[in-house]
């Protein structure tokens, strides 16, 4: 490629033919002196071996030859210098092929090279040629590199050595070699033309700069070397690497038309250091709004800090990593840490433990056990100073001091640096955690998070955890969940796959298998839907755990469309700090309609749903169990339902629009319904006929509510005269409460239908 051609420079310098007055003795600039007229410099019109030449005399320690035209200087321009020369006579003296090399405001480039190697004349009439390359980049070959921003030389020689010797000098000619360095000039653009030196140590970052300004859709080369960018660096053309970068972790690299794990890759030399590199811009620009891993594997043998990486606490712009794997390798970077402290708790402050010892050594992300305290519960913020613990559920064990451990896990992805972190998705994503760590840790508040099409492969504790609000609006769809627990008994299973505590979660279409718990819910207004979660074992009438635990009285929860496999519903109230019912919500607002429950190989006392309440006074207030399948294989149980009195009871007396009914049940000794609708058969005529429907109950409840009575046939007296009358209703008859009696004026026989409900319907 020859620039001179295509962008018409002009790059050779006049025949001393022309005058010596083109000529200078100094730098070449304006109003320096030039040769002409000078006692030791002369045209020799017909030398032997040069035809015209400069024939010059060494009068002073460095005796310089420069032309006044400025030689143009551009990156990607390489310029080859050659000039013939001879001793004639006098001291024999050292050559050097020179330049001043001028910048854009007229300075000379500070700390570049301008001067050629030295060349030894010894012998008077000999011809020697000296070249030398002069280009922006430190390419092979280049004798003068003289950077970016120099736009114009003075082009000429020196003599160097004693003084006296008289020598001849051709005329100076310069070549355009562009062409030797740029196979395509107009398909690639090389760094090292724009400065770049690639030696480690040079910031390398405005040559970077001035190339990606220069390519103009052109693809910019990286050659093999180490490249130092000390700045944040944006690429805005494609680009290819041979040599690999350096960077601050704080530093920031965007590649606008490669963004894509390859790409880093190969810009840092590895997967690990390329995705952090990756991940790190993907929070910081607007071309791209997912990080595609093209289906590559990375292994970590640490926790990714998302937020520490980005150096960021908030963003709320929709961002999404896919196609990939995060695989973990073992090392010590995997180790939970395990703190143990007394504490003091006041349910006035539902969310604030105080006086908490060694407070320092708690960790952010922490989840906390020991007595009064409900499933995940975790640290969300702690304040040294002060010794107090911010939880993420209130305890429900009352006021008082306990000790309490703190267990941090450790998570592939963990974005708890974040304290807001919203519009964020994993999609298409395997988490391989190998029994060596979790999944993925949620901010501390968010909203809208989407984790969709992803697998979460054996994790050690947990798959996915909210310690705050980053779980709002979350939506997790699609995915499949593999313990690390699945040859163990159901009862000895730790890890958990999901916790929410904010509102309006949408958990759909995913597999799990063999957790201790798929979900523990705080919370309102969730939708779970068509998911499949199984959790039995190998063993005979085995004990089951609850798939799903809902903490919340008031869920306004939809379950519809599950699978709900070898485990149970349990309803509780475990993050309420007074669980005592004084006011407001008890048990209501859930619908749990169109579910298959299955079980199999379990005891006869297992139960598909089961409230568990913690303290008194709580009662059942607007719950449908409608159009769900119960069954059980190998074995049957004697109902589907139960409340867990371990910890408190219901108040019966209180229940109010519950619908338990349109189930199928097959393998189930005992139906529960409500309304029922039962016939009683009255054989024997008495004036008090004993209507009994206890079995059929939801949850042991009363009989409080008689819909209709419609008699079914002709209702006679003992001697089978027909009586056109009606009873009146005695609801709650009986020592539990759980009888309808039916008065009739006088003793009659017969058989009616009557609709019983455990509860008041408004």
């Amino acid at each position: 490629m020859n620039k001179a051609i295509t962008d018409g420079l002009v790059l050779m310098p006049p025949p001393f033919a022309d005058g010596l007055n083109l000529w200078s003795r100094e730098d070449g600039l304006s109003g320096q002196g030039s040769y002409a007229g000078q006692p030791n410099a002369a045209f020799v019109p017909a030398d032997a071996d040069f035809g015209g030449a400069l024939e010059l005399q060494k009068t002073q320690a460095i005796q310089k030859l420069r032309c006044f035209q400025a030689i143009p200087m551009q990156p990607g321009l390489y310029l080859q210098v050659r000039v013939r020369v001879k001793c004639v006579s006098g001291a024999f003296p050292a050559v050097r092929i020179a330049g001043w090399a001028g910048r854009s405001d007229g300075s000379n480039v500070p700390g570049v090279v301008q001067v050629g190697p030295l060349v030894q004349l010894s012998q008077y009439g000999e011809v020697v040629e000296l070249a030398a390359i002069i280009g922006a980049g430190g390419r092979g070959g280049v004798t003068m590199a003289w950077g970016a921003t120099a736009v114009l030389g003075h082009i000429g020689l020196d003599l160097t050595g004693a003084n006296g010797g008289v020598v001849r000098i051709d005329d100076i000619e310069i070549a355009d070699i562009t062409g030797i360095y740029l196979r395509d000039i107009f398909d690639a653009v090389d760094v090292r033309d724009f400065g770049a030196k690639g030696d480690g140590v040079t910031d390398d970052t405005a040559a970077f700069d001035a190339a990606d300004a220069a390519a103009a859709g052109r693809t910019i080369t990286v050659p093999a070397g180490t490249y130092l960018i000390a700045g944040n660096l944006t690429i805005e053309n494609p680009i290819r690497f041979q040599g690999t970068l350096i960077q601050p972790a704080n530093v920031r690299l965007a590649l606008t038309r490669n963004y894509d794990l390859d790409t880093y890759t190969s810009a840092f030399g590895n997967e690990l250091a390329g995705f952090k590199k990756a991940l790190q811009a993907l929070f910081y620009f607007t071309d791209h709004v997912a990080l595609n891993l093209s289906d590559r594997r990375i292994d970590l043998v640490e926790p990714i800090d998302v937020a520490a990486i980005c150096g960021l606490t908030t963003f709320a712009q929709r961002r999404f990593l896919t196609n990939g794997q995060l695989n973990a390798v073992a090392g010590p970077g995997w180790d939970s840490t395990v703190v143990t402290s007394g504490t003091s708790y006041n349910p006035a402050s539902p969310t604030l433990l105080a006086s908490v010892a060694n407070v320092a050594s708690i960790p952010v992300g922490a989840r906390v056990s020991g007595p009064g305290v409900g499933r995940e519960v975790y640290v969300l913020d702690k304040n040294v100073g002060a010794g107090t613990v911010t939880l993420s559920q209130p305890l429900w064990g009352g006021a008082g001091t306990r000790t309490l451990t703190f267990s941090r896990d450790k998570y592939l992805l963990d974005f708890s640096g974040f304290a807001d972190l919203s519009r964020f998705e994993l999609n298409r994503m395997e988490l391989n955690c190998n029994g060596l760590c979790s999944g993925v840790m949620l901010p501390r508040i968010g909203l809208t998070l989407q984790i969709g099409h992803c697998v979460f492969n054996r994790p050690k504790d947990r798959a996915i955890t909210s310690i705050g609000t980053g779980c709002q609006g979350l939506i997790v769809e699609g995915c499949q969940f593999l313990s690390n627990e699945q040859a163990m008994l159901a009862q000895d299973r730790t890890t958990i796959a999901l916790n929410i505590n904010g509102n309006d979660a949408k958990i759909r279409a995913n597999r799990v298998v063999r957790f201790a718990h798929f979900m523990v819910a705080n919370g309102g207004g969730h939708l779970i839907s068509g998911n499949h979660f199984f959790q039995g074992d190998s063993a005979a009438a085995g004990l089951r755990r609850a798939g799903i635990v809902v903490t919340q009285t008031n869920p306004r929860l939809t379950l519809t469309g599950n699978y709900i496999d070898n485990c149970f519903i349990e309803w509780s109230n475990e993050h309420d700090a007074t669980p005592d019912f004084t006011g407001g919500f008890s048990f209501g607002n859930m619908s749990i309609a169109a579910n298959h429950f299955y079980a199999s190989d379990v005891a006869p006392w297992f139960r598909w749903i089961v409230i568990s309440p913690k303290g008194s006074g709580h009662f059942v207030h607007g719950l449908s169990v409608s159009d769900n399948t119960f069954r059980a294989v190998n074995g049957a149980v004697d109902r589907v339902e139960a409340v867990d009195t371990s910890n408190g009871t219901l108040d019966f007396g209180r229940f109010r629009n519950l619908n338990f009914g349109s189930n199928a049940f097959t393998g189930v000794t005992q139906l529960a319904m409500s309304p029922l609708t039962i016939l009683h058969t009255q054989n024997t005529a008495a004036d008090t006929w004993v209507v009994d429907g206890a079995a059929f109950m939801p949850f042991g409840a009363r009989a409080r509510n008689t819909q209709s009575l419609v008699a079914d046939g002709a209702i006679t007296t003992a001697s089978d005269v027909a009586q056109y009358v009606m009873p009146f209703v005695l609801n709650e008859q009986g020592s539990n409460r759980d009888l309808v009696h039916l008065r009739w004026p006088s003793a009659v026989k017969g058989k009616m239908l009557a609709t019983i409900r455990c509860d008041n319907p408004t």
